[in-house]
């Protein structure tokens, strides 16, 4: 390693005049890395530039003193919180529960009706999928929507704590009313799923609007105008609701990739 000449030094010292740009950048490079120059730099050092230094130190040192405490450092757990929830989620979580804790009561109250639980089941997660993976909810959408972290990996995670929320409040719910936990859990899933497996062409949030209307026209609407459910939601369907989650489960991996992109459907 060549060190400087004192010559170098000693122009370095005083501002670097003589020095030109290139001859500046390699002494302060073999700086950085050799202490034996730098104690030589500090014997060049002039009166005026020490006093400067000193004033400098200073004032960092009482700046950093009266400054507040460093933030405090990101945990596992905090990293992991915000890789699965978000808190926009929190409104539309309690928005489920308390609609499900409506339709128990109107279940209870009225018992001649079809149950509320039952029609409300499948589009119950909706809301929180929609809310999960969407630009227009999630402040920071564009940073997570680039990271290594994003795509279908996230959305499940993200899916999976809303069902964390969700499922066991249909559970309470159809223990509450005696209605078949089957039909009361099983659509809930394959909704879900479908909401995953059609939002990857059209986007989670699209997907999810345009599930719940079709439900509420085709099955939730028609069973309390005529007050009898629908075939879908009687006993013994079961089976295709069960044959229907794992249909539209296996199918939501194989569009794993268009969930890495930022579509106006989100």
């Amino acid at each position: 390693m060549t060190h400087p000449t004192a010559m170098v030094l000693a122009c370095y010292a005083q501002g670097g005049r003589g020095l030109d740009d290139a001859a500046l950048w390699s002494v302060e490079i073999h700086l950085d890395a050799c202490a034996q120059c730098r104690e030589r730099l500090a014997e060049e050092v002039t009166p005026a530039t020490a006093e400067l230094l000193d004033r400098v130190a200073l004032s960092l040192d009482q700046a950093i003193s009266t400054s507040p405490l460093p933030a405090r450092r990101r945990t596992r757990a905090g990293a992991a919180h915000r890789r699965l929830f978000v808190r926009t989620l929190l409104p539309w979580l309690a928005m489920t529960v308390a609609v499900l804790g409506c339709g128990v009561l109107l279940d209870i109250a009225e018992p001649g009706l079809p149950s509320l639980v039952l029609l409300l089941a499948p589009v119950a997660p909706l809301p929180g999928v929609a809310v999960a993976w969407s630009r227009r909810t999630d402040p920071v959408w564009e940073l997570i929507a680039t990271t290594p972290a994003a795509g279908l990996a996230m959305v499940l995670r993200r899916t999976l704590a809303v069902l964390v929320v969700v499922l066991p409040a249909l559970l309470v719910a159809g223990v509450s009313t005696g209605t078949s936990l089957g039909l009361v859990l099983l659509p809930c899933l394959a909704f879900t799923a479908a909401t995953l497996a059609l939002g990857a062409f059209i986007g989670v949030r699209h997907a999810a609007v345009g599930l719940a209307v079709a439900w509420c026209v085709a099955v939730l609407l028609p069973s309390v105008a005529t007050g009898s459910l629908s075939p879908v939601l009687r006993p013994g369907s079961n089976a295709a609701w069960g044959a229907a989650v794992a249909a539209l489960a296996v199918t939501v991996p194989f569009a794993a990739t268009r969930f890495r992109r930022l579509t106006s459907g989100n």
